[in-house]
């Protein structure tokens, strides 16, 4: 390089450095921060995955609107699942090692969030995970955490209201029937409700699964009339669900309660199809429109996602996944602001033992990464008429039976099928 060239690379450094220096002067744009998953937008979990989608796309352009995080954009990078686990391990492989995302989250789902935990843990990453049934007890992750409020002993958690209640009665029911699909969800709930009937001394008197592919409900619906149970708790996810509420009024099946573990009724879709065959079904819910349940900001992010359902053909209702898909994102945004970093380690101690709050209340992690204390309720419907939707954004008609502190109604028994 000879003196004139040395100059001129001199003088182009300096003016770099002066600008660099001149307040307003334009500064290389960082990368964006990429946030990773499958998510089931097809397939039989589909009316779940696309209202989680809405969700965190929703929280993505709120958060950017506001400078991103750590000065840097967010950038969702995700994938359909179909609702198929064995597409999940090479869609998490891709979102690591082609897309080099900084983070990844878990699609909807026990099944999804099962199969994505092997390629995770492998490569050390923080997941929360989305509504994922006792995922983590095979694993015992210690970066997994949970936005389903199941508590630490999830599987048994997640009917205990069902059968406190079902004990409180008087008489006492004696005989249960379980069913429910044979898949991951179906098989852990119904081993949860197989220890709170021994538990309270229930005896049952019918438990089967049935392939996951079923259609047709009858010929189990009358298999269980044919015991005559006190107690009926359903595992299903929502074809299934409707199938079988379907049949229990074809059927005539008739019981103390009927419901439990019902996946689907939570959705707008199976309610506003169901309609007046929901009426004293008892169920498990995790939001329901109740004067008992009011968390700070949660009507108003109902109201912003409402104003993006329609367009984007999810869910109007936005009662049951949209809050916690928010919740997650307000804490995965709140540990990285809190640890001023990306590192999966950090993020995880942050995590582990911070206590935060987001628009489904507080909310603090425990054991496996479930929440340290369970708050899933069991709610009943009530005068459900038509098949109208706004109906259900009304207090009365999805009344909370249990935990104690949520309750807004007593139960009403027994169930009685249309006539």
């Amino acid at each position: 390089m000879n003196r004139r060239s040395s100059l001129f690379a001199a003088a182009l450094l300096l003016l770099a450095c002066v600008l660099s220096t001149v307040p307003g002067a334009t500064q290389p744009a960082q990368p964006p921060i990429k946030i990773g998953f499958g998510m089931a937008l097809t397939g039989g979990l589909a009316a779940g995955g696309k209202q989680a989608l809405v969700t965190y796309q929703l929280w993505a352009e709120e958060v950017n609107a506001r400078g991103g995080l750590l000065g840097r954009k967010v950038e969702l990078v995700y994938y359909d699942d179909q609702s198929n686990p064995a597409t999940v391990p090479a869609i998490y492989s891709k979102l690591l090692d082609v897309d080099k995302v900084d983070l990844v989250l878990s699609g909807y789902g026990t099944v999804p969030t099962a199969a994505a935990m092997p390629t995770v843990m492998q490569r050390k990453k923080v997941f929360l995970s989305l509504f994922a049934l006792a995922a983590n007890d095979q694993f015992d992750y210690d970066r997994y955490f949970q936005l389903q409020p199941n508590g630490p002993n999830a599987k048994v958690e997640f009917s205990r209201g069902f059968f406190e209640l079902a004990a409180a009665l008087n008489p006492k029911p004696q005989t249960v029937a379980l069913v429910g699909a044979d898949a991951e969800f179906s098989v852990l709930a119904l081993e949860g409700a197989r220890e709170n009937a021994k538990k309270h001394g229930i005896r049952i008197v019918y438990d089967r699964t049935y392939p996951p592919n079923t259609v047709e409900f009858g010929t189990i619906v009358r298999s269980i009339k044919s015991t005559t149970p006190d107690l009926v708790f359903i595992a299903s996810y929502p074809p299934d669900s409707a199938g079988m509420i379907r049949s229990i009024h074809e059927v005539k099946l008739g019981a103390k309660m009927v419901g439990g573990g019902m996946i689907g009724l939570q959705f707008s879709a199976l309610k506003t199809q169901l309609g007046p065959l929901l009426n004293n079904i008892v169920c498990y819910d995790l939001y329901a429109p109740e004067p008992t349940m009011k968390f700070p900001g949660v009507e108003q992010f109902l109201v912003r996602y409402r104003e993006r359902a329609g367009a984007a053909g999810v869910d109007p209702l936005g009662l049951y996944i949209p809050p916690y898909a928010y919740a997650e994102m307000q804490i995965l945004e709140a540990a990285i602001n809190s640890a001023s970093s990306l590192d999966d380690g950090k993020l995880a101690a942050v995590m582990r033992s911070a206590t935060f709050d987001t628009v489904a209340g507080k909310i603090k992690f425990g054991a496996k990464g479930e929440w340290s204390e369970p708050r899933l309720l069991l709610i009943q419907y009530r005068g459900i008429q038509g098949n109208d939707v706004e109906q259900f954004k009304q207090p009365g008609k999805e009344v909370i039976l249990y935990p104690p502190q949520y309750k807004s109604a007593d139960l009403l028994v027994p169930f009685e099928p249309a006539q």
